[in-house]
């Protein structure tokens, strides 16, 4: 999610309209718009980034540091990016080594084997965790994803996400048009490993042999089995083994393709 995009969905949550921020900030309606939509040809200067930090009650320096992210070569903001995702990743590990009283000896085996489970703790909001996007629309849903994190590599961009707390999050292109009306082809739909997971949740589901992966409507049904429902009427659902499934995901936050 860009500046604008996040500057748009908080002033939305606010029920604030562009009138009554630019007449609170001394900016032009305008000029706001186009900061919105992503089609501002000139970036906005930190003291309007302030401003609105202000009146759309931003934690301080929030707005400022994706505005200096966004302003960077792409090469070298990605490769930022990148980092950053990864030395977030080894905090958890690390957070989860010392809440759990982990001998240090025992380290290395718990990371290899991918089995800390890190406690969920209720974040401010805050300039966005960077989620890996596991898939591009060309190369449909990926084959190899790994159960509570993501191949070294295989995440080629990143999205910024300010309300997701779980470290575990990664993101897919939506592909095809299975999941019609709700999802589109192209959109952006995050997936939390944390969340639970209801009867008639949309998922990522990931299966054992052979393995590969789907996005539909999880319906629960007995005999531990799985009912598999596309959104789009011309789809007939699936029913699968629930032994068959080896993750399944739910679905928090969907970007659309503007």
């Amino acid at each position: 999610m860009g500046l604008g995009q996040i500057i748009r969905q908080r002033r939305e949550e606010m029920k604030l309209t562009l009138d009554e921020v630019s007449n609170k900030i001394g900016f032009s309606k305008p000029y706001l718009s186009t900061i919105e939509t992503s089609k501002v040809k000139n970036p906005p200067s930190d003291d309007l980034l302030n401003k609105l930090e202000e009146v759309l009650e931003f934690d301080p320096g929030m707005l400022l540091h994706i505005a200096h992210l966004e302003r960077m070569p792409s090469d070298l903001r990605q490769k930022y990016e990148k980092n950053e995702a990864e030395v977030e990743k080894w905090r958890q590990i690390v957070k989860g080594v010392i809440d759990k009283e982990v001998s240090p000896n025992k380290l290395s085996k718990l990371v290899s084997k991918k089995k800390l489970r890190i406690k969920q703790k209720k974040e401010s909001l805050a300039p966005g965790r960077l989620v890996p996007v596991i898939n591009k629309v060309s190369a449909g849903y990926p084959r190899d994803f790994n159960d509570l994190d993501y191949p070294v590599g295989i995440a080629d961009d990143y999205i910024r996400c300010p309300d997701v707390h779980d470290p575990n999050a990664f993101a897919v292109r939506v592909v095809g048009d299975s999941m019609e009306p709700k999802f589109k082809e192209g959109d952006i739909v995050i997936f939390s490993p944390a969340a639970d997971v209801k009867s008639g949740d949309d998922c990522f589901i990931r299966f054992t042999m052979p393995h590969e992966t789907t996005f539909k409507r999880a319906f629960f049904e007995k005999d531990n089995k799985v009912r598999l429902q596309p959104r789009n009427d011309k789809y007939a659902p699936s029913i699968v083994e629930g032994k068959r499934i080896n993750g399944i995901y739910r679905a928090i936050i969907k970007h659309e393709i503007l």
